[in-house]
């Protein structure tokens, strides 16, 4: 059902809506935790390194498609706020034109691509068939992570987060059965993994279209609904393009990142690679929220309901501000039972030390994680898509300056530095960027009812 985030309190109207997203998020990160699980379990640490090594370049390519399909949901949030129905349709089908679109030339530029990338960011020898037979399976996949990021973002456009929760829950299940048969009974090794994924992958895709089609009478498409013209198609990537480019240009600095960690050796990149599931395990909240604000945002902006924009902003701060602190103590004193999950206890021995420095240093820097992720959300949500790229591209930079320099000089403590030192130089950005965009709206809408004739 959908959900009205224009009226109400906005702190409640969040925590309902973050929720049921942050339950979806956790989710979906069954399905990398327990392909990573169940390889360094069965398969040993180097497998383990190796599926972990792919992650910078995961996150290129499949971040580029979910921020895609966020970015082009924010005309649907903001056609829905305002009333505009048909609009709302026009634009659905227009997500559905160019998610294949996008589809084909992402499958087209990656593929051929894809072994030249992990040799170039110096992958360990002994970890690359692992790297390559995993990453390539989950490249096939592409379709499938933009059919099911497309529709989940369609269906919190309309302000049903729980939906896609359900929906992730049986893929879930469904990849947890694959993995275990694939990987532990057919002994197709990573690659048995990554094809659960995506045939897991595939099947939430399908619960969400499904779902659309028959829960939402708002969205029951008419023949000259599907003929999207050219200013809707342009919205949509104006909208799409820079949010997904955004991933993109971050996990840009995530891979120059990883090739300075490779450089330091195997156990180093088993040890970061575990951090990195952690990490990601730990920060979906983080996730939740910018989701919550950008669909916040989006439909008060239709509505014309400024002041609520502010308001829910802060509620999603407030409520991230609570959860930093939970996330120091797990990441202190739960850092090491968290990577049993992954390998036995004499291997996570081995490499410890990396995991446990590296999740601290991530975890006493939350705070600044989670105003880059609900201030850009906002950002993006009041339709400025290309300003806020400019803090992925100082992420970006921050990366790369520590990798390139600091790394060699420093070694693995000052990896550890590099994200937190992006996520600063990007809220150097973002706090006055949230309030100037947050003042031209509002200039911008007194302007429009200047103009407007006097009855």
């Amino acid at each position: 059902m959908t959900q009205d985030l224009t009226v109400g309190k906005p702190l409640s109207r969040i925590w309902q809506f973050a929720v049921p997203v942050l339950f979806g998020l956790l989710l979906q990160q069954v399905y990398s935790l327990v392909d990573t699980a169940i390889v360094g379990h069965a398969l040993g640490v180097m497998a383990l390194g190796g599926v972990g090594a792919t992650g910078s370049v995961n996150f290129l390519v499949i971040g580029f498609c979910g921020g895609l399909c966020t970015g082009m949901a924010i005309p649907l949030a903001q056609a829905f706020g305002a009333g505009e129905y048909r609009q709302l349709r026009r634009y659905v089908a227009g997500c559905v034109w160019l998610g294949i679109i996008m589809s084909a030339l992402l499958l087209a530029v990656t593929l051929p691509s894809t072994r030249g990338l992990l040799r170039l960011m110096g992958t360990p020898e002994e970890q690359m068939g692992y790297a390559f037979d995993y990453i390539f399976i989950i490249f096939i996949g592409i379709p499938t992570t933009i059919l099911y990021n497309m529709g989940a973002c369609v269906l919190r456009a309309l302000g049903d987060s729980k939906s896609p929760v359900w929906f992730l829950a049986t893929a879930s299940f469904i990849n947890i059965v694959l993995d275990l048969l694939t990987v532990c009974v057919l002994g197709m090794g990573v690659a048995g993994a990554a094809i659960a994924t995506v045939v897991s992958q595939l099947g939430s895709g399908l619960l969400c279209v499904g779902y659309l089609k028959k829960r939402f009478p708002v969205l029951h498409m008419e023949k000259d609904d599907w003929k999207t013209s050219r200013p809707e198609a342009m919205r949509l990537l104006g909208m799409g393009v820079p949010v997904g480019l955004q991933f993109s240009i971050t996990a840009i600095g995530s891979v120059v990142l990883q090739s300075a960690v490779n450089s330091l050796g195997a156990v180093c990149v088993s040890g970061v690679a575990v951090a990195g599931k952690i990490y990601t395990l730990l920060a979906c909240p983080f996730d939740a929220l910018a989701m919550a604000a950008t669909n916040f945002t989006g439909q008060n902006l239709g509505a014309g309901k400024y002041d609520r924009i502010k308001q829910g902003t802060y509620a999603c701060m407030f409520i991230g501000i609570l959860y930093c602190v939970l996330f120091v103590l797990i990441a202190q004193f739960g850092t090491r039972y968290l990577s049993l999950l992954f390998m036995n206890a004499d291997e996570a021995a081995s490499v410890m030390g990396y995991t446990q420095q590296l999740n601290v240093a991530y975890a006493y820097a939350t705070p600044l994680l989670l105003a880059v992720n609900v201030l850009r959300l906002s950002i993006q949500g009041m339709g400025y898509s290309r300003l806020s790229l400019i803090s992925g591209l100082l992420e970006m930079l921050a990366r790369t300056a520590v990798s390139l320099w600091a790394v060699p000089a420093f070694g693995f403590d000052a990896a550890c530095l590099a994200s937190p030192l992006a996520w600063l130089l990007a809220d150097c950005f973002l706090v006055p960027g949230f309030y100037g965009c947050l003042n031209a709206r509002r200039r911008q809408a007194a302007r429009v009812r200047q103009e407007l004739p006097v009855e």
